[in-house]
């Protein structure tokens, strides 16, 4: 196949479509593993608050409730502008998509930056888990200490995905400005929105855990 019938496939394909559903097929194989590495760390959690109910719920009251949900509320809010943006270049509108582009890297930008103050606020209220002066005392430090420890595992591993996020959004708004997409061909803008929107449910599945079952009991 010329490379005027296809410009953007390589030699190990016998065809674009063949390319399209293997670069789809291989970011579903990717993010199956990255369901067993996140699932294993909430299966912990739960195993951990199990015995140390109390501790938990102590460590989880402390939680920033605001910047978490207005954190969920953005993330949600960049998953339907992305899927807007696949929609307009499957229509052909190349602009669109890069607006969609440059508001979810946005977004995510903002997401970090309340992360990041966020995570100041628990530092200054002495919540680290490995401070001598922890903020939660008594029968409830063990596991409160245990519930931040946690905490700061699981939020800096989301932090670092939603990082690769903004990068791989970024990079798709670099290729669209270039007018490397079309309704022909938008592989790469598909499977950067399936990545981004597994950031987003990982992001969906830990809000009740970190802010609201501490709440709740």
């Amino acid at each position: 196949m010329s490379e005027e019938i296809a410009p953007h496939l390589h030699f190990q394909y016998a065809s674009q479509e063949h390319q399209a559903e293997t670069a789809v097929a291989g970011m579903w194989l990717f993010l199956a593993t990255e369901v067993l590495f996140f699932g294993g760390l909430v299966l912990a959690w739960m195993f951990c608050r199990h015995w140390q109910q109390a501790g938990f719920d102590a460590g989880g009251r402390e939680t920033v409730l605001a910047i978490g949900t207005v954190n969920l509320a953005l993330l949600l809010t960049s998953s339907f502008i992305y899927s807007s943006g696949l929609i307009f270049i499957e229509l052909d509108q190349p602009r669109r998509l890069l607006q969609c582009c440059l508001a979810t890297g946005c977004i995510g930008l903002i997401f970090l930056v309340l992360k990041i103050v966020e995570w100041e606020i628990d530092i200054s209220e002495h919540l680290f888990p490995a401070m001598a002066d922890f903020k939660i005392t008594g029968a409830e430090e063990g596991g409160a200490r245990l519930f931040w420890s946690f905490y700061f595992v699981a939020t800096a591993l989301h932090a670092l995905h939603m990082t690769a996020g903004v990068i791989a959004v970024g990079w798709i708004a670099v290729q669209t400005r270039a007018g490397r997409f079309s309704s022909g061909w938008h592989t790469p803008v598909e499977v950067v929105g399936l990545y981004w929107s597994f950031v987003d449910i990982v992001w969906i599945v830990l809000y009740p855990l970190i802010y609201l079952v501490g709440r709740g009991s």
